[in-house]
């Protein structure tokens, strides 16, 4: 059906594709079955201390207020990431934001944490109640000052509606966020979570979601403060805002966050060097040209031990999930592997 229906899709501005597959979702009419394949038990995994049917999540940045997470289980979904949810509503970046590179498979937006804001979105999840393992994005205002106070509001609003909690400090789209990559900065955040964490006794699962555009020397600071602080894992990576000189199509200059196909492999290298540093010892979700089984299965044997798509879906529709599975399934077969846990990190 999805490829009958892209043609009219990619017509529309992308903004307004997106709302309309969200006003779509809502309905939460499809059946979970029309999803499920055979032998999925082979994907069945463990992230972040829960048990998940399979190791396929969704990004943030679909689902960015919270509206139809339930919806998206339903699309086959191991595991669902909401946001990125601010303290207070905001608008986001002026339109045009979103872009598509057909040519590329790619997005490039600058949409600006655009979201309803904690208070709606904690009311919206405790009114209906996840079906599957759902993680919350967060992030800070574009007009707070002290960002790093942000988090605290939304680690303290939202933590008892999320499976996991992701600390975004890696969107190229609100100015200053990537200086928490700087050793300073990182510590004064993590040091803050890890008091309001205590404080207010907060057990749920911390990840903090990173820049592709990391330099190879920031890693190691990064790791010693991660595990100094107890931080559960990490998400390997945000868009970029640069990797576009091999880039054809004429809007690749367009301000914002690459992603898809042109971020596939700084990714997948990045998840390697990350799970090398570690030798596996803290969990890493992989994000970043995930369309495919081996899309996936690379992520994974590197040291993934879950992905993430997003652009992925966009550009081959609901049904993308599915064929992720069933494509992975048979990876495992051919590698003579009885669950996809013995994939992680084969290949690093």
């Amino acid at each position: 059906m999805f490829s009958k229906l892209k043609p009219f899709i990619f017509s529309l501005d992308p903004e307004v594709a997106h709302d309309l597959a969200i006003q779509s979702l809502k309905f939460n009419i499809l059946p979970k079955s029309i999803f499920s394949v055979e032998k999925e038990e082979l994907l069945e995994t463990e992230l972040l201390n829960e048990r998940i049917p399979n190791p396929i999540g969704l990004a943030a940045g679909f689902d960015k207020s919270a509206e139809v997470y339930n919806s998206l289980f339903k699309l086959g979904y191991g595991f669902v990431e909401v946001g990125t949810i601010t303290p207070k509503r905001q608008l986001g970046n002026p339109k045009p934001r979103v872009f598509r590179l057909e040519k590329e498979q790619a997005l490039i937006n600058r949409l600006g944490f655009n979201n309803h804001g904690s208070e709606i979105v904690s009311k919206r999840i405790e009114e209906n109640l996840p079906s599957g393992f759902l993680g919350i994005n967060v992030g800070p205002n574009k007009e707070t000052k002290n960002k790093e106070d942000d988090y605290y509001i939304c680690l303290s609003k939202l933590a008892a509606y999320a499976g996991y909690l992701t600390i975004n400090i890696s969107s190229p789209n609100t100015e200053g966020l990537r200086d928490f990559h700087n050793q300073k900065e990182l510590e004064k955040l993590l040091k803050g979570i890890s008091k309001i964490k205590k404080d207010k006794n907060l057990t749920k699962p911390i990840v903090v979601k990173l820049s592709p555009d990391i330099n190879d020397n920031e890693i190691s600071n990064i790791l010693e403060l991660i595990n100094k602080y107890g931080v559960n894992g990490i998400i390997v990576s945000n868009t970029t805002d640069s990797n576009r000189e091999n880039l054809t199509d004429s809007k690749k200059c367009e301000v914002g966050g690459l992603s898809g196909q042109p971020i596939r492999d700084l990714s997948t290298k990045l998840i390697k060097r990350f799970y090398k540093e570690t030798k596996g010892k803290i969990q890493i979700i992989g994000v970043g040209g995930v369309d495919s089984g081996q899309a996936a299965f690379e992520k994974i044997s590197v040291g993934a031990n879950a992905v993430q798509l997003y652009t992925g879906m966009v550009y081959k529709g609901p049904g993308v999930v599915k064929d992720i599975k069933r494509e992975l399934i048979s990876i495992l077969k051919k590698e003579n592997l009885k669950n996809i846990g013995e994939a992680v990190g084969i290949n690093a």
